[in-house]
């Protein structure tokens, strides 16, 4: 009788022993934990999917390795320019390393386009500074072709607080104003969602933040709607993805080192 409950208990602890056992590695998580709100996984749960690896850049202010890099220092190939709504090869000016607006060739424009972006891009106006207010180094960076993050010289110019660097052009002034003098270059990093729309319905307004060198001046702030001059914005319909433009506004505004990452959610797209 001892030798069968001997027996038995070995064949209990032998299942018991191969039986796949859940959350016995703690490190990758655990599924007794409470459902997190509004979504459909586990506190630590194990099934959640990860993030794919980025390697950064070697060097601040680079592009990491799933970045579209628009410009590189050496051609425009990327963008093109428009005059009058007319499309046609880029006719910006290349230099050493950065290229520079030709007054009077229109805005240039990606030829891909996006949506939710990481954006980063660096500015120079120029040196020595001529005109003031909004004549003196002024040009902009439209994200999806109609979002107007200023540019313009920062460096004791005053003007309206909704139209100077690092404004949402007639919206929204900057938190702080940490330009640099004219000549010197001024980095933006902008992380901008895109609007969500069905028809001409709103259904999520943009929102974008800025760090202007290094600076936060924007807070993921709300966007009314595409820029306009001296009105009030408003969505209209408009396609989901479209070009990134740095405008021509008769200033010799130069760029370089710029950069966009898409953005999307690796976890799940959209809250329950």
């Amino acid at each position: 009788m001892k030798q069968q409950l001997l027996i038995a208990s070995l064949i209990v602890w032998l299942a018991n022993a191969q039986a796949p056992k859940q959350n016995d590695n703690h490190d990758l998580g655990y599924k007794d934990t409470p459902v997190l709100p509004g979504l459909s996984w586990h506190v630590h749960d194990p099934d959640r999917p990860h993030p794919p690896v980025v390697t950064p850049a070697a060097v601040p202010g680079g592009p990491p390795s799933d970045a579209v890099v628009l410009f590189d220092g050496k051609d425009l190939s990327l963008w093109q320019s428009r005059k009058l709504g007319n499309l046609g090869p880029a006719a910006w000016k290349l230099g050493n390393g950065y290229f520079e607006v030709v007054r009077g060739t229109g805005d240039l424009l990606t030829k891909e386009k996006f949506g939710d972006i990481q954006l980063h891009i660096e500015w120079s106006s120029p040196n020595p500074p001529t005109s003031t207010s909004q004549g003196r180094g002024n040009s902009g960076v439209f994200l999806m072709a109609r979002y107007e993050v200023q540019v313009l010289d920062p460096w004791n110019n005053p003007t309206y607080a909704d139209g100077q660097a690092g404004a949402i052009y007639g919206q929204w002034p900057p938190l702080a104003n940490p330009g640099r003098k004219p000549g010197e270059w001024n980095v933006y990093d902008i992380v901008f969602q895109a609007p969500r729309m069905d028809g001409d319905k709103l259904l999520k307004p943009a929102f974008l933040t800025l760090l202007f060198n290094g600076v936060l001046v924007q807070n993921h702030k709300e966007v009314m709607g595409p820029t306009v001059h001296r009105q009030v914005a408003h969505y209209v319909a408009q396609p989901s993805e479209d070009s990134l433009v740095l405008q021509d506004h008769n200033n010799p505004v130069r760029y370089r080192n710029i950069w966009v990452r898409r953005l999307r959610d690796y976890d799940e797209p959209e809250r329950k």
